[in-house]
């Protein structure tokens, strides 16, 4: 018995060391950031002659990927629950087309929009007569932070919806219930965790966002451009001041919606 134990409690020790050691890796390159910014840089920033350039930059992030999520929400939470429930001829291809985007250098991402909606792709004519242009453009940037975190919300949701027993909407539906008003009161609620979780991995991989948006729209600048930009311009210490601000605002946010969603 005494044995068992102190084999339970090595291979504890085991699984604590290698853990550590992944936090370790991950949390140093932060820590490294933060040691290394030169704080009059960060000052300059945040109130010298380019504040007006980086609040600009942050705007365009934050709005852009608000309204990719936005749009992500109200299409991708059908999409999740229709494969998560119905078979149908073509499925497999549908769920292969979702994840797509996973697999796709960001350049590639950024090609194949162009290719379909900017202004010589398949549908450029039809969306530039009604006054939509992606090149260039604030819903260019929404366009791409949509393409490339649909997935991680598609994914995240239907195995949530896939996680709640059937049985529960077939109850609702035995007692008169449409199958939509079953979804409504019994399988969106609760999936809503799964919804939140998939909502916040989608919104921070379009922020995240950089090698389309060089592509399909370098204009407006978000904070991934602007990073990029300084970098080749004012050289390391300013790029790695503004990465600084820009990932304590990216934790600052995970941390609050992670204790919201628990």
């Amino acid at each position: 018995m005494r044995r068992g134990a102190h084999r339970l409690e090595a291979a504890l020790l085991v699984l604590a060391a290698l853990s550590s050691l992944l936090v370790l890796f991950l949390a140093l390159p932060i820590a490294a950031l933060y040691l290394k910014v030169d704080p009059h840089v960060a000052s300059r920033l945040l109130g010298g002659p380019l504040r007006g350039e980086v609040v600009s930059a942050f705007k365009v992030s934050l709005l852009a990927s608000a309204a990719a999520l936005s749009g992500l929400l109200v299409l991708g939470i059908p999409l999740a629950y229709t494969l998560a429930r119905l078979d149908f001829p073509g499925k497999r291809l549908v769920e292969a087309l979702v994840d797509i985007p996973l697999a796709l250098p960001h350049t590639v991402a950024g090609i194949m929009i162009l290719e379909a909606y900017g202004s010589r792709g398949l549908l450029g004519g039809g969306l530039s007569r009604l006054g939509l242009v992606l090149e260039d453009h604030f819903l260019g940037v929404v366009a791409v932070m949509a393409f490339v975190s649909a997935p991680l919300l598609v994914d995240t949701v239907k195995v949530g919806f896939q996680s709640i027993p059937e049985s529960l909407e077939a109850v609702a539906r035995t007692l008169g219930a449409s199958r939509l008003r079953a979804f409504l009161d019994i399988s969106l609620p609760l999936a809503l965790r799964s919804i939140a979780a998939g909502s916040l991995l989608a919104w921070a991989r379009g922020l995240s966002e950089v090698g389309a948006l060089l592509v399909v729209a370098y204009y407006p600048k978000t904070v991934n451009i602007l990073i990029l930009e300084y970098l080749s311009i004012y050289g390391l210490p300013y790029a790695a001041a503004l990465a600084a601000i820009y990932a304590a605002l990216a934790l600052g946010v995970f941390t609050a919606l992670r204790v919201l969603v628990s």
